[in-house]
């Protein structure tokens, strides 16, 4: 590709995926609203944006091969707060993907969209929508908006539903776990299918208590490699008695699926910021 374009650069996840999306690309253009990145890899610029502004993200999509779109609000947080980013975001992206011909959006849709489903229930990828908050409720029309497009438009896109990729801190993430390397693996492979049109994928490693079937994927070429079940023994140990009556427990979008809409999922998450940086 002679341009790939990266949303959310500034971002956790956006962290990891930086160096390798600079090695598949001869300009990697990340972006974000942060005024800058700091120390950028070879090949790769940095073009503030904001992702409620159409004219930015036309100019930001202007020539790219493709894009991966993991700029938004990163949580749960009030309708009006999520509208703007996370809902016009996504029409503003593939609407500029669509008018400059982009070959293909691959989206870092969530569990959450899907979230209110019951664990007792091993989700596959066609699961209907069942969003557990208005974050949820954006992951679901951007999947929708990527159907439509492609149906109407011809643009394709990949979803990959992320369950949660963080460091292990939960005995939900010992099924849930996305590691770095395996979200690495799962974009390139978003990236270099031969053809996706309208696909979702989960984002999950190969853990043994993975709760969610992956199988209808498996075109993609998605291979995960690690397994969280190296930490279930400390996990375990610590971890209080399971409460069947709490919905954090018993449903696929954990914490998520107990908040009050409106209010921070993750702050009542222990997520470790360990967002990399360049050396």
């Amino acid at each position: 590709m002679k341009k790939l374009v990266l949303t959310g650069a500034a971002g956790r996840l956006g962290s990891y995926l930086r160096e390798p999306l600079s090695k598949l690309t001869e300009e990697l253009v990340s972006s974000d609203i942060v005024e800058d990145i700091g120390k950028l890899y070879p090949g790769e610029r940095y073009q503030r944006a904001d992702l409620a502004e159409f004219a930015a993200i036309e100019a930001l999509l202007e020539g790219a091969d493709m894009v991966v779109h993991f700029g938004a609000i990163g949580d749960e947080a009030p309708f009006e707060q999520i509208l703007g980013p996370n809902i016009v975001g996504a029409y503003n992206i593939w609407e500029a993907a669509h008018r400059h011909g982009l070959r293909r959006v691959v989206y870092a849709s969530s569990i959450h969209a899907v979230g209110m489903h019951p664990k007792t229930e091993r989700i596959g990828i066609d699961a209907p929508h069942r969003p557990d908050t208005f974050y949820g409720l954006a992951k679901c029309f951007a999947e929708d908006l990527g159907r439509l497009y492609w149906d109407k438009r011809g643009l394709e896109s990949v979803h990959l539903r992320i369950l949660s990729c963080a460091q292990v801190t939960s005995t939900r993430a010992l099924g849930t776990w996305l590691s770095y390397e395996d979200l690495v693996q799962l974009v390139t492979r978003a990236i270099e299918a031969p053809v996706t049109e309208c696909s979702v994928i989960y984002g999950v490693s190969d853990n043994d208590r993975v709760p969610v079937d992956n199988s209808g994927a498996q075109f993609l070429g998605f291979r995960p490699k690690d397994n969280a079940e190296m930490f279930a023994t400390d996990i375990l140990a610590a971890a209080e008695p399971a409460d069947p009556g709490d919905l954090a427990q018993t449903r696929h979008g954990g914490p998520f699926a107990a908040i009050a809409l409106g209010n921070s999922g993750l702050a009542v998450m222990d997520v470790i910021d360990d967002t990399k940086s360049v050396e």
